[in-house]
C-alpha cells in the first residue's frame, strides 16, 4: 500500500537570522523568519510525511506556542516524523522537492541538502530530489522577501520482519 503527501511552506526573510534549508547552513544576507530555525525546506518534507499519515501538519505537532520548539533544529522534528510514520508501518520511498528562492543560487548546497535530508529520511540520498527555482522577480519570493518550499513523499507499507 502507498500513501502520498504534499508539503508547503513559506518563511518571511529578514536580516539578523541565518538561513538554513534542508539542514544545511546557506550564506545568505537574510535568513528565514520563524520558530524554530525556520527551515522551510524541511517543513515542506515534515509536512508531506504528516499529510501521507493523515496526521495533521507540522503546527499541530510542534505548535509555535511550544517554547520547547524556540529555535529547533527542524531536521530534529522530521526526525520525530520519521519515527510516526515507522511506528505506523510505513517507510519513506522517496521525496521531491523545490525550494523557491530569489538569492543566493542553491545550486553548490543542493547535494548536502539531498545527504542531510536522506539520512534522516532513512533512504539513500538517490531517493530525495532537491530542486531550486527563482520567482523571476515576482510575489514575495521573487522580491527576494521570502522563501518557499514545495515537496510530494511517497511512503510504502514497510516489509514485516
Amino acid at each position: 500500500m502507498f500513501r502520498i503527501g504534499i508539503g508547503h511552506d513559506t518563511h518571511r526573510l529578514v536580516e539578523g537570522r541565518p538561513l538554513v534549508l534542508g539542514g544545511v547552513r546557506v550564506v545568505s544576507e537574510l535568513g528565514a523568519e520563524g520558530h524554530s530555525d525556520a527551515d522551510a525546506l524541511t517543513h515542506a518534507i515534515t509536512d508531506a510525511i504528516l499529510g501521507a499519515l493523515c496526521a495533521g501538519d507540522i503546527g499541530t505537532h510542534f505548535p509555535d506556542s511550544e517554547p520547547q520548539w524556540q529555535g529547533i533544529e527542524s531536521l530534529r522534528l522530521l526526525a520525530r516524523v520519521v519515527e510516526m510514520a515507522t511506528g505506523s508501518g510505513y517507510r519513506i520511498v522517496n521525496v521531491d522537492a523545490t525550494v523557491l528562492l530569489e538569492r543566493p543560487k542553491l545550486r553548490s548546497y543542493i547535494d548536502g541538502m539531498r545527504e542531510q535530508l536522506a539520512s534522516v529520511l532513512e533512504v539513500g540520498a538517490g531517493c530525495v530530489s532537491v530542486k531550486a527555482k527563482t520567482g523571476e522577480g515576482l510575489d514575495a519570493v521573487g522580491e527576494g522577501r521570502a522563501v518557499t518550499a514545495q515537496a510530494i513523499v511517497l511512503l510504502t507499507r514497510a516489509a514485516a520482519e
